[in-house]
C-alpha cells in the first residue's frame, strides 16, 4: 500500500530500478508506457511508497537491458517477494554477514551517525586494521576471501570522497583507539588516519573518554542513517556475527536517535578529540 512505511528491501528494490532505469537512459514517462501504467505508480514505486508486480519487475528489468544477469534478474525478484518484510527479518546464512543493503544505503544516506565501542568505525578504517578485523574472528575464509573483504571494506570509503558527500559524524571510544588491533605500527597509521580524516569538513570525530565510565552505548554499536527522500525514514544498522539486524519504525530510530545524542553529550569536543587522538598515538 502507498501509505505504508517503505521497508528495508523495498527501499534498496526502489534505489535500484531508478540506477537501472538512469543507466538505460529511459524516462519515467518511459518506465510508465512500457508496464501500461501512469507516471504516477512509476514515481511511487522508485520512492518506495508502492511495490510491484513480478511481472512488471521482470517486464521493467527487460527494458533496462539488465534480464541478461541471471543472478542480477534473481536478485530483484527476490527483493520484491519480501519487500515487506520488516528489517528483523533478515539473517545472513553466512558466518559472515551480508552487508548489501548497509553498502546501498552508504551510497544513497545524506547523513550517517555510528557509535564504536570497541573498533574504528569501517568508513574510518586504513586496509591494514581493516584486514587485523575481518580476521579476527574464527572462520574458514580463505586468504583470498579475506582480502576481496578489505577491498570491499576500503572501496565502500569512495563515498566520502564524492562531490557531495554524505555527512558523517562518528563516536569512538578512548578503549576503541587503544586496543592494539594489528599492533603498535598499524595503530600508529589508523590513528594518523583518523586524525587526518577528522579534517574533512564533512566529517566530524568525537571520542568518549575512559573517565566518562558507563554510558548508553555500553549496549553495542550501531550505525544509525539518514535520508535526503523525505519518503525514507531513518533505518539503525546492527551488524552481528550471523547477520545484520535493521531497525526501522519511529520509536526504535527515535530510541537511537537520542542514545546518539546522549553519546555526543559526553564525549570530548571535536578538538579536544583530536588531542586524545594524537596523544594515544604518542603513547604508542
Amino acid at each position: 500500500m502507498a501509505g505504508t512505511r517503505p521497508t528495508v528491501r523495498r527501499r534498496r528494490l526502489a534505489a535500484k530500478l531508478v540506477e537501472f532505469r538512469e543507466q538505460a537512459g529511459k524516462s519515467p514517462q518511459e518506465a510508465a508506457e512500457r508496464i501500461g501504467c501512469h507516471r504516477t505508480k512509476i514515481n511511487k514505486i522508485e520512492n518506495a511508497r508502492l511495490g510491484i508486480s513480478l511481472g512488471e519487475l521482470r517486464d521493467l528489468l527487460r527494458f533496462y537491458g539488465v534480464d541478461g544477469d541471471d543472478a542480477l534478474v534473481e536478485d530483484m525478484l527476490s527483493l520484491a517477494r519480501r519487500s515487506r518484510e520488516p528489517g528483523w527479518v533478515q539473517r545472513a546464512g553466512l558466518a559472515r554477514p551480508s552487508l548489501t543493503d548497509v553498502i546501498d544505503y552508504e551510497r544513497t544516506a545524506d547523513y550517517i551517525r555510528s557509535y564504536q565501542g570497541t573498533v574504528i568505525t569501517g568508513l574510518l578504517q586504513t586496509p591494514d586494521y581493516a584486514r587485523a578485523v575481518v580476521s579476527a574472528p574464527p572462520s574458514i575464509l580463505a586468504e583470498e576471501e579475506i582480502e576481496a573483504l578489505v577491498e570491499s571494506r576500503i572501496k565502500r570509503q569512495e563515498v566520502l570522497e564524492r562531490t557531495a558527500p554524505p555527512r558523517l559524524c562518528v563516536i569512538e571510544t578512548e578503549a576503541a583507539l587503544r586496543l592494539q588491533v594489528g599492533g603498535h605500527q598499524v595503530m600508529r597509521k589508523q590513528l594518523d588516519h583518523l586524525e587526518t580524516m577528522a579534517g574533512n569538513p564533512s566529517v566530524e570525530v568525537q571520542v568518549i573518554p575512559d573517565r566518562a565510565g558507563a554510558h548508553a552505548g555500553l549496549p553495542g554499536s550501531f550505525v544509525l542513517f539518514g535520508f535526503p527522500n523525505p519518503t525514507y525514514s531513518d533505518v539503525v544498522c546492527i551488524e552481528h556475527h550471523t547477520g545484520v539486524l535493521y531497525l526501522e519504525t519511529e520509536e526504535e530510530t527515535a530510541e537511537y536517535t537520542l542514545i546518539f545524542d546522549s553519546l555526543r553529550s559526553i564525549a570530548l569536543s571535536p578538538g579536544d578529540s583530536l588531542d586524545l587522538i594524537a596523544k594515544v598515538r604518542q603513547d604508542l
